[in-house]
């Protein structure tokens, strides 16, 4: 992204062992902030139930478990083989990705839409405060705390992973001399995405179920709901090259 990889990457050129890990550990970190992995986190909080952010986190890391495995498993024929998926297929990833952040964002427009999430006040030790609820079909408030399966995000985490928004990311490590230390570094870019994306995804669960944006989600709802939408149509055109995507 705006030749970030490229200026981390270039650390590694003729650097020592640790140095090319410490590279490959800050390429994960960073891959995490891709505009598309954005979009489709955050439209995956925003989507389910209220949560802190320990819940966030749990189903975040089940999401970069699943972006780190299709990562690898891609990653490693063109670290060890230079062997590329073909450019039909890698496109058809893109724009499943693409179709996936669509997905995520109807899916909370229409939950916005039709008046799912509201805020019930709750009383405890004498002191009231707010939660973002789910609004069921039922007229009790008897309401359950369940986060989205980690299953699920899992799920969604191996489509998404597919992508090739980490391609150079991949290509800057299959660049080092050694086979060996190329794969290990392959191995630390999962792992460090995964780790990343857990981080995040805990950060927007907190500030999604925080005391100005719960109060105002249903006017935060349908603006995610948006920009996500518009975010996954451009990318799935631009993995076709239909219009331009400079991240």
């Amino acid at each position: 992204m705006f030749g970030i990889d490229d200026w981390i990457a270039g650390f590694s050129d003729g650097a020592s062992l640790w140095v090319v890990v410490l590279v490959a550990v800050f390429l994960g970190l960073r891959h995490a902030a891709d505009p598309d992995h954005l979009a489709a986190v955050t439209t995956l909080i925003a989507s389910g139930r209220d949560r802190a952010g320990r819940d966030a986190a749990r189903m975040g890391l089940a999401w970069g478990l699943g972006h780190g495995t299709t990562l690898f498993v891609f990653g490693l024929p063109i670290v060890v083989f230079n062997k590329f998926l073909p450019e039909r297929l890698q496109q058809g990833a893109e724009t499943v990705i693409g179709f996936v952040i669509v997905y995520l964002a109807v899916r909370l427009l229409y939950r916005w839409r039709t008046g799912f999430f509201h805020v019930h006040e709750h009383e405890h030790e004498g002191e009231r405060h707010a939660h973002l609820h789910p609004h069921e079909a039922s007229s009790s408030h008897a309401h359950e705390h369940r986060a989205r399966t980690p299953l699920g995000a899992f799920g969604i985490g191996l489509v998404h992973g597919m992508g090739g928004s980490a391609g150079v990311s991949i290509l800057l490590l299959a660049s080092i001399e050694s086979q060996a230390l190329a794969v290990v570094s392959l191995v630390i870019l999962a792992i460090f995405t995964a780790v990343s994306m857990t981080m995040l995804t805990a950060a927007f669960g907190l500030t999604l179920t925080s005391g100005p944006v719960r109060g105002a989600f249903n006017t935060v709802a349908p603006a995610l709901g948006v920009a996500s939408l518009t975010f996954g149509f451009w990318y799935a055109a631009a993995a076709w090259s239909l219009i331009p995507y400079p991240f």
